[in-house]
């Protein structure tokens, strides 16, 4: 390849921050309550207000040694290459994290935070948790700016994501910012959101939906056996069903056709599908015109096809369906991703992947994928030499 490939969806996650990674930043009565280490049984994890988090994978002390890492359903991305030491934090070491990648033969890494929403009742400390975050993960990626790209995290309400895109774009460092979409309250058909699409309008950011993953409740027949690993098959899709058609359906993208969504870690496949079924209940809702013109009207006057070409963006993994699908999908709204360090990574064989699920795509398609369409998005400045 001649260029350098990017990968739009990589995590820092939870288990590998600095212990310090939230106290350093919060001062004041914050500063007591904010997430920090504690050992609970034998094991680190992360405790905010009295709440566990999760597992922190670092060392307490210099002198105390890899511990072996115990039997989990899921097997990380790390530990399948043979990086089983993982209190090396790698993921948020940016020497570490740059060696995995050169490995992975990828140059840049867009990168997301973990897969859970900021978890604290208090909103203040939730959203000072969120800023502290962001800033955080500013700091990681300044270290490698040509090839770490950080998606800051925003809250989940619309008039604290609001102050957080604010703060954001004004500070001139971002290009994009996550909503968990999975927690935010209220819908996306609420008028409280309406200023928010503006502001994304407005600062040219872009905004991301990411896949946030929980545990299977104890009440589930699947939990604690082996037919929980087929969980996250109905989990992804479900998240991002209602928020998806509410952008269509309450006319969000309508209104504001300068925004632009990118759905991470959502899959592809489905995807042609549900937007073939909206255009098809678009149609039958014309079809009906003479009946809600007696009632106020139609307020959305675009094809949700159309729509979705325009402003929609995903990326995927490993999904060779989606590449028999690109024609319906538009090869210009596709981003490839190594998902790092997350059980579903390609890493470290994501060459060997490419080639497998891309192979049979012409090298300008493959090249739009890898490469350009992230340089497109984010107005990257990077030559096309490979590294």
């Amino acid at each position: 390849m001649d260029y350098k490939i990017i990968s739009f969806d990589d995590h820092l996650d939870l288990s590998y921050l600095p212990a310090d990674f939230w106290t350093r930043r919060m001062s004041g009565g914050l500063a007591r309550r904010a997430p920090h280490v504690e050992t609970h049984r034998g094991d680190s994890v992360w405790v905010c207000d009295g709440k566990v988090w999760g597992t922190w994978r670092g060392r307490m002390s210099e002198t105390e040694s890899a511990a072996p890492v115990p039997p989990t359903p899921t097997v990380t991305a790390l530990e399948a290459g043979g990086e089983v030491d993982l209190r090396q934090r790698r993921p948020a070491i940016p020497a570490l994290r740059l060696e995995d990648m050169d490995r992975d033969g990828v140059w840049a890494h867009v990168i997301y935070g973990p897969i859970f929403s900021i978890v604290a009742d208090d909103p203040v400390l939730r959203d000072a948790c969120h800023r502290v975050y962001n800033d955080s993960l500013g700091d990681l990626c300044a270290q490698a700016p040509d090839r770490l790209f950080g998606v800051p995290m925003l809250p989940p309400s619309p008039e604290a994501a609001i102050t957080e895109l604010t703060r954001l774009a004004k500070s001139g460092a971002w290009r994009q910012a996550n909503l968990q979409i999975a927690e935010v309250e209220p819908r996306l058909h609420d008028g409280a959101w309406e200023p928010f699409w503006s502001l994304l309008e407005e600062t040219g950011m872009i905004l991301s939906f990411h896949v946030a993953v929980t545990g299977l409740p104890k009440t589930d027949p699947a939990f604690g056996k082996p037919q929980s690993a087929f969980a996250l098959a109905k989990l992804f899709p479900n998240q991002f069903l209602d928020p998806f058609i509410d952008l269509f359906a309450w006319g969000i993208l309508e209104r504001h056709p300068k925004m632009r969504v990118v759905l991470a870690e959502a899959g592809l496949g489905w995807l042609p599908w549900l937007v073939q079924e909206l255009d098809h209940r678009f149609e039958l809702l014309y079809r009906a015109k003479r009946y809600w013109d007696e009632r106020g009207g139609i307020d959305v006057k675009v094809r949700p096809s159309v729509l979705f070409k325009q402003q929609i963006y995903a990326s995927f993994q490993d999904d060779p369906v989606a590449m028999s699908l690109l024609e319906f999908m538009g090869e210009d709204n596709v981003l490839w991703a190594s998902d790092y360090p997350h059980p579903d990574s390609t890493w470290p064989h994501s060459r060997a992947k490419i080639e497998a699920q891309m192979g049979h795509l012409s090298p300008s398609v493959q090249k739009k994928l890898l490469h350009d369409n992230a340089v497109k998005l984010y107005g990257l400045a990077l030559s096309n030499a490979p590294p």
